[in-house]
Order: C-alpha cells, then sequence, then structure tokens
C-alpha cells in the first residue's frame, strides 16, 4: 500500500511527512519526527501518557491516525519549555514533586496547560475533572492537583 503524504504544523514549525494509512499519530512523533516527550502507556486511549492537541483539542495521539494531521496544528509537551525555560507548569511540577516515573506527566502537563488557557482560575473540582483522562500509578494526584492550582494563582498573580 502506497505511502499518504502529509502537511501539517507541530510545535509551530510546518511539517511534512509520509506514513502509512494505519499509523498513529504516536508512532510517527515519536518515530521519524523525533518527538519522544509522548509517551505511550496504553496504546488504547485509556491512559492519557500521549495526549497532545490538534487545533487546541486534547487528543490521545495513540488514537489519532497520523494521516488525519492533514493541515491540522499539533502541539505536543515539546512545545511547552521555550528553550531552557520551563512553563510554569513544568517548574511546579518540579518543586513540588508531582511526577515520578515520567511516563503520565507530558499527558498531564498537556491537559493542565489546556485547562488553564481556558480557565486561569479553576477549583479544585475542575482540575480534577479536567485530568480525570490522565492515569498516574506512582503519584496519585493530590501533588499534581496542589501543583496545577498553585500553578494558576501565581500566573494570575504574574498577570496583575
Amino acid at each position: 500500500m502506497a505511502k499518504l503524504h502529509v502537511s501539517t504544523t507541530i510545535n509551530g514549525e510546518p511539517v511534512e511527512f509520509l506514513t502509512e494509512p494505519g499509523e498513529s499519530m504516536l508512532d510517527v512523533l515519536r518515530g521519524p519526527l523525533g518527538l519522544t516527550g509522548s509517551k505511550e502507556g496504553c496504546g488504547s486511549g485509556d491512559c492519557g501518557a500521549c495526549t497532545i492537541t490538534l487545533d487546541d483539542r486534547l487528543v490521545c495521539s495513540c488514537l489519532m491516525l497520523a494521516a488525519e494531521a492533514e493541515g491540522h496544528e499539533i502541539r505536543t509537551i515539546e512545545s511547552m519549555a521555550e528553550g531552557e525555560t520551563l512553563h510554569p507548569l513544568q517548574q511546579k511540577f518540579l518543586e513540588m514533586a508531582a511526577l515520578q516515573c515520567g511516563i503520565c506527566t507530558p499527558g498531564v502537563l498537556m491537559a493542565a496547560k489546556s485547562l488553564l488557557e481556558r480557565n486561569p482560575d479553576p477549583t479544585e473540582t475542575e482540575v480534577r475533572f479536567w485530568l480525570a483522562g490522565n492515569l498516574c500509578r506512582c503519584t496519585g494526584y493530590d501533588k499534581i492537583v496542589r501543583a496545577v492550582l498553585e500553578t494558576a494563582a501565581d500566573m494570575r498573580e504574574a498577570a496583575r
């Protein structure tokens, strides 16, 4: 079967690649594109470790066909930091030990960033609801939720 040519934007840069018709976006990101930040935790869309944004919508890249990227904008965990400067969420996760093994962390950070972009003043319930699609088997959720809430407060304070 012939490979498909895909033109898309990934992390703000135009990208073109060839893909098999049934190849997942996660496989293309981690393989030929060398963007290994997104992790495969389950391969069935249940854990959220491979979460990316597609036109500002959260999606599990293990469930997305790479061909579906055609003409769309994708953001991966690699887009969060600016050079050597971590995003405030990344910094707070480090400070508060809201991560351990790192498998879930990219997806959790992508979901948390998406939440804060939509709602800069979330309640604890809203954070927990928004992160419900991301499973963590190491740290539990309290440190993660606290890190998101503290980041939101810090970002609101910085905006004043």
